[in-house]
C-alpha cells in the first residue's frame, strides 16, 4: 500500500511545502500516512496513532507509530534511500524501502528478518575495524568529539535516516548515531535493532527514545561509543 504510493510519485511531480518546524512535508508523505490511517481506522479502531504529519489520535496503550516517509528530503531529490516505518509500540516495527527493493521487520521475542531472511548484528568488537554511520556531523551538539569518535573508527559514512541502523541490524557496520530524532523515526529501527542482537538508546544512554538522540551498534562498543560522546 505505502510502497504503490511513494513509488508512483518517485522521481515525478508532487508538491512540498514547508512545516512550521522548517522541514519539508510533500504531498505524498500525507497521501501515505492518510492511507496507513485509513487502514488503521477499519481494523484497529480501538487503538491509539501517532503520526508524523497528522498527530495523535486516540488515548489507548496499543499506539501505532508512523512515519510515512524517513528521509524526505532525500525522496523529493530522487535520492532512492526512504522508507516508510511503521511501529506497534515496543511491540513489531516495520521499515519499507520500496525504491531499494527491501523491507525489515520485527516482532518483540521472535527475532528480526529482512525480505524473509533472519538478519543478526555484527560480532566485531575493536574500533579498529567497525564501521560508524552518522547523520550531518554539524547536527552534533560536540562536534569535536564525534571526529574524535570518528577517526577511531576503521570506517565512517554518512549515509543517515533508517538505513544506518538497518545496517546495523543487518551486521553491516557496528555504530549508527543521529543527533536529532522524532519518536516516529526511530519506534521500528528500535524494535528491529534489538531483535537483532543489537543495542538501542540515546546519547545518554536512555534505553527508550520518545525523541532526541539516538545510537544503535551491535552491543560490543556501545558503551565505549557513549562515553566517546559524553
Amino acid at each position: 500500500m505505502s510502497d504503490a504510493i511513494t513509488l508512483r510519485s518517485f522521481r515525478k511531480s508532487f508538491s512540498v511545502r514547508t512545516k512550521a518546524d522548517r522541514t519539508p512535508v510533500s504531498d505524498v508523505d500525507e497521501a501515505v500516512e492518510q492511507a496507513i490511517r485509513d487502514r488503521l481506522d477499519r481494523e484497529r479502531p480501538e487503538d491509539s496513532i501517532v503520526g508524523e504529519e497528522f498527530g495523535k489520535r486516540g488515548d489507548s496503550s496499543r499506539r501505532w507509530i508512523i512515519d510515512p516517509i524517513d528521509a524526505t528530503r532525500n525522496y523529493i531529490r530522487g535520492i532512492p534511500i526512504f522508507a516508510t516505518l511503521i511501529a506497534l509500540d515496543d511491540v513489531l516495527g516495520v521499515v519499507s524501502a520500496p525504491a531499494l527493493s527491501r523491507r525489515w521487520w520485527a516482532v518483540r521475542g521472535e527475532g528480526a528478518m529482512c525480505d524473509g531472511h533472519p538478519i543478526r548484528v555484527s560480532s566485531v568488537g575493536s574500533f579498529e575495524d567497525a564501521q560508524l554511520g552518522y547523520d550531518s556531523i554539524t547536527d552534533f551538539p560536540a562536534a569535536e568529539k564525534f571526529l574524535t569518535l570518528l577517526r577511531r573508527c576503521g570506517r565512517a559514512r554518512g549515509f543517515g535516516d533508517f538505513w544506518i541502523h538497518m545496517l546495523v541490524a543487518e551486521g553491516a557496520i557496528e555504530i549508527a548515531a543521529e543527533p536529532q530524532v522524532a519518536w516516529w523515526d526511530m519506534a521500528a529501527v528500535q524494535v528491529i535493532v534489538e531483535e537483532a542482537g543489537g543495542r538501542f538508546t540515546t546519547f545518554t544512554g536512555q534505553a527508550r527514545s520518545d525523541g532526541g538522540s539516538a545510537i544503535s551498534s551491535n552491543g560490543l562498543l556501545h558503551d565505549e561509543v557513549l562515553a566517546a560522546l559524553r
